[in-house]
């Protein structure tokens, strides 16, 4: 007679057959374990990377939509590599932003955007991004007063951007330790806004120089919706007495109703791709 088995009875192991399968609990810490294992190891080529020269700086230039000129640029960190060339950001600094390491990678951008941001038009400003474990290192301060010292770059001519979650951390050491940058006459600039995370009472805490509108609203910008969102957001931040620039830039027709709306400045492929530090300079020599 053959065996009858229902759904939750245990098949008997036949001889030779594969392992059981792992429970989910199982197959959980495995992936933890394999996922802590590969960050480990990503940090460790990223701080050897960063001892051995193996990252460079590229700017996206910042453009003036009243004057159509350049104005500034924003740091872009690439990592140098052998066989797949020059790596984005995104590939790396999630893992390097999880781990110590941030501190010098960020103090090195510092640095650097500092020392060749120096060299530039006295009316052009360079922009670089605040990662919140770096501003919560307490090291922050000494490694920009460094760099500024060393490149004799005036302060207001680096903009510190940082992110609307920052902003919602009641942390009193965070907000301390933004005021004391702002101390230093070092201007900052609200990244991504209108991803949905600060409300405008956030935005009080501190004194922005520069409102950077996200790349999604300026995508958004084909829909009539999408219009009246970025003219909101475009009132909202002249209402704070910022500048407004806005993010991802692509077609002529963005560029032309971003003017028309009266933002500030603004950046993305349509005015040019990230360059590096040399093609700045040729840029400069040229005007």
């Amino acid at each position: 007679m053959p065996m009858i088995r229902f759904p939750n009875d245990a098949a008997p192991a036949a001889s030779g057959s594969a392992l059981p399968v792992p429970n989910p609990k199982e197959l959980r810490q495995r992936t933890a374990r394999r996922e802590i294992t590969e960050r480990r190891r990503i940090t460790q080529r990223l701080r050897q990377a960063l001892c051995t020269g193996g990252f460079v700086l590229h700017y996206q230039p910042i453009i003036s939509l009243k004057s159509g000129l350049a104005c500034g640029a924003e740091t872009l960190i690439r990592l140098q590599h052998a066989r797949r060339g020059l790596v984005p950001a995104s590939h790396f600094m999630p893992a390097a932003e999880r781990s110590d390491l941030i501190i010098d990678l960020a103090g090195w951008i510092i640095n650097t955007a500092c020392a060749e941001a120096a060299s530039w038009p006295g009316h052009f400003s360079v922009c670089t991004a605040l990662a919140p474990r770096h501003l919560q290192s307490g090291r922050l301060v000494r490694q920009l007063l460094e760099a500024l010292s060393r490149s004799g770059l005036a302060p207001g001519r680096l903009q510190m951007a940082i992110t609307e979650l920052m902003l919602l951390d009641d942390d009193d050491d965070t907000m301390f330790a933004l005021r004391a940058l702002q101390g230093l006459g070092v201007p900052f600039a609200l990244n991504n806004f209108g991803t949905g995370y600060a409300s405008l009472s956030a935005l009080k805490r501190l004194n922005f120089a520069t409102l950077r509108l996200d790349r999604s609203l300026v995508q958004n910008m084909a829909e009539p919706s999408g219009v009246a969102i970025m003219r909101a957001a475009v009132e909202a931040g002249h209402a704070l007495g910022c500048k407004v620039l806005a993010e991802g830039v692509e077609q002529e027709e963005q560029f032309l109703r971003l003017r028309d709306l009266g933002a500030d400045e603004a950046q993305g492929p349509y005015f040019s791709p990230p360059v590096d530090a040399a093609e700045m300079a040729e840029m400069f020599a040229q005007n």
